[in-house]
């Protein structure tokens, strides 16, 4: 039984996805980032940056428990231990790492930022709205032109590439996105969103989680808290 520390954020929905895609059986331990459950010792011990998800797989490659953190490295992890949903043959497994890659380093970062400067922030800073909305809408270009050559992000068949980038688009309202201008990406994202593994997925945790209204909840995710020492 794996143990998935986690909360109902596009970063947590991709691991959630690949469990119930690969058909592993886990368990959900909520952190609650609202609250700062995730500046707990017992969290950080096996999550030192202070993020969700990880994981604490009892059986790990060598027997032994192993712990996990960073969405990325666990969607890779879990790929190796079922072999699934991620190409054998050298070609086909970086094609999909560049997209993973992407996932990591733009997509989540860049809407992530798109997120917070058009919602969260305390003061509406036109630079920094329209600075990531341009971002969001050229990283969906880059995707709706992938899509455009290929059924699935890294090709023609369905990898963590697609599970690790579709949870940052359900929010595509939120971004900024009107979905007229990428009808390719737009089919895609419909596919993907009708998968039941994927369905079963984004509703985990998603009862507890609330909007960031209270100042509380603001301050421990985006002030002071985040950057002091432990």
């Amino acid at each position: 039984m794996i143990e998935v520390y986690s909360w109902a954020t596009p970063n947590g929905h991709k691991v959630h996805i690949m469990l119930e895609e690969c058909g592993l059986p886990y368990r959900v331990h909520a952190v609650d980032i609202g609250a700062g459950d995730q500046f707990a010792p017992e969290f950080l011990a096996i999550s030192p940056n202070n993020k969700i998800p990880a994981i604490v797989d009892p059986d790990g490659p060598d027997g032994r428990p192993i712990s996990m953190f960073e969405s990325g490295a666990i969607l890779l992890y879990l790929a190796a231990k079922t072999g699934k949903f991620l190409p054998a043959d050298v070609r086909g497994k970086f094609e999909v790492l560049q997209w993973l890659m992407f996932q990591m380093g733009s997509v989540g970062p860049m809407l992530g930022q798109a997120h917070h400067f058009r919602l969260y922030a305390p003061e509406k800073i036109p630079y920094a709205i329209e600075r990531y909305t341009n971002e969001a809408k050229r990283l969906y270009g880059v995707m709706n032109r992938q899509i455009a050559r290929h059924r699935y992000i890294a090709g023609d068949e369905y990898t963590i590439a697609d599970i690790a980038i579709f949870p940052w688009l359900r929010s595509w309202k939120n971004q900024g996105i009107d979905w007229n201008d990428y009808p390719h990406l737009k089919g895609w994202f419909d596919e993907i969103a009708a998968r039941p593994a994927v369905q079963r997925g984004v509703e985990v945790l998603a009862d507890r989680r609330k909007p960031l209204v209270d100042d509380k909840a603001r301050e421990t995710l985006f002030g002071t808290t985040q950057y002091r020492a432990r």
